[in-house]
């Protein structure tokens, strides 16, 4: 068997019955829960339904009191209809319990269903009885309603009781279903905590034997890793380990190759720092010139920059400023519209009381014509009229005098009319002229936000040369100062060189002697003085420069010792 199948048998069987006991333990929640629930709903059905009940019962005894109160005023076929609604009432409460309430529901309950039907029969009874005998007499009905109302309170209690009996008997079983949850959830708790327990026991003996077997390949990676390369590395294993083993022997085999390998490429690297340093004093030079005129242009792009940002901070208060005329337009316009807005509510207003007064003209129109006939009708009666007739007249009198008033407050109101009529025409001229000039105002606010807008474009785009000319500087500042570094890189390369040569010989490599050697050396290349840096915009990181291009054939080379044999490692 593998090895990766033995580590993964115990995971698995655990895993497993983990699964299988949250399973279990969630089936049987949900199964308690679904009874529970199951249970709550017929609760809360019957509890609804005597609600119901209750609802009823009370509206059937308000009907037969307001029944006894207007029985003088209905006859015998309202009062049959009543005392029906009662019956019909009665025998619809007592079905509604007989078919949602469950005598086991009840409990020891002393109310029962039956109890209950025959207490709603008997309070149906009385209040029929009682509106029978208020028929004939009301007083007789009214003393009779006071046994209905007895048996209307005893029902209600017996209605209230068996309601509170429900709850209890809910609450009960409620508390049983939580309490066998428990049980059930404790008991597969226990079990899966037995079942984990025995497969991770199995585990722990799988990895103790794995330990042993990957301790003996760590003490031959030790070896390695402390230089003997003639140590020999057991293959005989046929599962992972064994693949282990194998290919720590591969790495020795190739580790031995290296070290050939490492041992010529010291040489080269030896020879090559020097050509190294020499190019990068040249190439310091040149790059010092370089960000001296970049600083130069830097200088020139913030002078460009700072001019148009003057002329677009003019063409921002110059846009304000246009915005606050368009503004002022606006509301300008606004009142007008408003006038005209008046104007046209004064007008509908005086048609308005035109109107009137032509309604008060003819009110005294008719006042004179009954006036007239008032006075025909003195003029009959003779002398007994003829103070009538004096009314009559005076009366006539009047209305010739109100018809008159109307009249003249009926031209004046028309040329009040035509006035304002005239004066709405020059106010909507007016409005008319304050949208054109609205209109005009907002083109010249478009207009020269548009020149705004071009000039935070150009003062934009000036910022973003001036700020490539910035990071070119940065970027050239920090190119001389990795000339610098290249150059001080060189320098260590050739102490690397011979600490990395000291370093191959330490290893123990078959038929060799371990023995240090010692490569020549040759002069440091003076470093070129580092440039000041100066500050810029951010600029870009420099890319770095490929130093294995020099020497193909060589090989990467780690951070060593310097020849100094002092045990510090220079970072390379």
């Amino acid at each position: 068997m593998k090895l990766g199948t033995k580590l993964l048998a115990p995971a698995l069987v655990t895993a497993l019955v983990a699964l299988a006991g949250a399973a279990a333990v969630g089936v049987g929640s949900h199964l308690q829960a679904a009874k529970a629930a199951r249970n709550h709903e017929t609760s809360l059905g019957e509890v609804r339904a005597l609600a119901d009940a209750q609802a009823r019962l009370g509206q059937l005894h308000s009907s037969a009191y307001r029944g006894i109160s207007i029985i003088g005023s209905i006859d015998e076929a309202g009062l049959k209809s009543l005392m029906e609604g009662i019956a019909n009432g009665s025998k619809a409460i007592d079905d509604s319990l007989s078919q949602t309430i469950d005598p086991s529901d009840l409990g020891d309950s002393p109310v029962t269903v039956p109890k209950v039907q025959t207490a709603l029969a008997t309070y149906a009874k009385q209040a029929t009885q009682a509106l029978d005998l208020a028929s004939v007499d009301p007083n007789t009905g009214i003393a009779a309603m006071q046994g209905a109302d007895a048996a209307y309170k005893e029902l209600a209690a017996q209605l209230v009781e068996m309601q509170k009996a429900i709850l209890a008997t809910s609450r009960t079983e409620q508390a049983a279903d939580l309490a066998a949850n428990d049980r059930i959830t404790i008991a597969l708790l226990v079990a899966t905590l037995l079942l984990t327990g025995a497969a991770v026991g199995v585990g722990a003996r799988l990895l103790v034997s794995v330990a042993r077997a990957l301790s003996r390949a760590s003490h031959a990676a030790e070896s390695v890793a402390e230089g003997d390369l003639t140590v020999r590395v057991d293959t005989d294993r046929q599962d992972e380990i064994g693949a282990l083993q194998r290919s720590l022997a591969r790495m020795v085999e190739r580790l031995q190759s290296s070290m050939q390998q490492v041992r010529q490429a010291a040489d080269s690297i030896a020879s090559v720092s020097s050509e190294i340093a020499t190019g990068n004093q040249d190439l310091s030079q040149r790059t010092e010139t370089a960000a001296s005129q970049l600083q130069q242009t830097a200088s020139s792009m913030t002078q460009l920059t700072e001019s148009v940002r003057q002329g677009t901070d003019a063409a921002a208060q110059a846009n304000q400023l246009a915005s606050s005329a368009s503004s002022v337009a606006q509301r300008g316009g606004e009142v007008v519209a408003q006038v005209v807005s008046t104007m046209d509510e004064i007008h509908q207003a005086s048609r308005k009381i035109a109107d009137i007064i032509g309604v008060i003209d003819g009110i005294a129109f008719q006042t004179n014509i009954l006036a007239l006939n008032a006075a025909v009708e003195a003029a009959r009666a003779g002398e007994q009229g003829r103070g009538f007739a004096v009314v009559a007249g005076e009366v006539r009198s009047l209305a010739g005098r109100s018809a008159d008033a109307a009249r003249e407050i009926k031209a004046l109101i028309a040329a009040s009319v035509e006035k304002v009529e005239s004066g709405s025409r020059l106010v909507q001229e007016a409005g008319t002229t304050m949208t054109e000039i609205v209109g005009s105002s907002q083109r010249v606010t478009d207009i020269i936000a548009e020149i705004t807008a071009h000039s935070g474009e150009q003062r934009d785009g000036i910022g973003q040369i001036s700020l490539a000319v910035g990071q070119l500087d940065q970027m050239t500042q920090q190119n001389a100062a990795l000339v610098e570094q290249s150059a001080a890189a060189a320098d260590s390369m050739r102490t690397q060189a011979n600490g990395l040569a000291n370093l191959v010989g330490s290893f123990r490599l078959p038929g060799h002697v371990a023995t240090p050697l010692t490569l020549a050396a040759s002069a440091p290349a003076q470093a070129p003085s580092r440039p000041v840096p100066r500050p810029a915009p951010k600029a870009a990181p420099a890319p770095a420069t490929p130093m294995a291009a020099a020497r193909p054939s060589a090989m990467p080379v780690p951070a060593l010792a310097g020849a100094s044999g002092d045990g510090d490692w220079e970072t390379f």
